[in-house]
């Protein structure tokens, strides 16, 4: 079995326009004569490979510690988002993972809502604006972002991808990994 990891390294990520980059602060280091080396985090969290909560655009919709682990745990077709019309038609896949995808138009985001879909994964940092991310998440469609894709084939893998438990957050941070059996 080969594991591919499709996750952006952190503090060299891809940040979407106006959030909090990635940073870190050394509080205690060894080289300093501490007996240890500690650090702080600060992001937001959307930086890099993240998944959305339906709460992030809808108001009392679940956040990351309430979403089902066995969305983000599963079967997952790699497609090219070339083929976009004829991947729902021709998969049985719950998860799909989309490579070269930087976003969803309106008529894209409402075929997603109306299949089997429970979690679509994408190369860019958005799936879109706000109401594609509603109709989306309103359906109950997790949403994987700033996957790293291309050195992925297409076909069929086993993705894992659970978020950090941030109690009431609307996003969180993936260590997104593949299968490939």
């Amino acid at each position: 079995m080969r594991i591919i990891d499709i996750t952006q390294e952190v503090f060299s990520c891809k940040v979407y326009p106006g959030d909090t980059a990635p940073s870190f602060k050394r509080v205690k280091s060894i080289s300093d004569g501490e007996e240890c080396n500690v650090t702080d985090l600060a992001m937001c969290a959307h930086n890099g490979t993240h998944v959305d909560a339906p709460f992030h655009y809808i108001d009392g919709g679940a956040t990351v510690d309430e979403l089902d682990i066995h969305r983000l745990i599963g079967k997952a077709r790699v497609c090219a988002m070339r083929g976009f019309d004829g991947i729902l038609r021709d998969t049985t896949e719950k998860i799909i993972i989309l490579k070269d995808c930087e976003g969803f138009t309106l008529e894209q985001a409402e075929v997603l809502a109306n299949s089997e879909v429970e979690l679509v994964g994408i190369s860019g940092q958005s799936v879109g604006d706000a109401e594609i991310h509603r109709i989306l998440l309103g359906k109950g469609i997790v949403l994987l972002e700033g996957l790293m894709l291309d050195e992925v084939r297409e076909g069929s893998y086993t993705l894992f991808a659970a978020p950090i438990k941030l109690g009431g957050a609307d996003g969180a941070p993936v260590r997104a990994l593949l299968f490939e059996e």
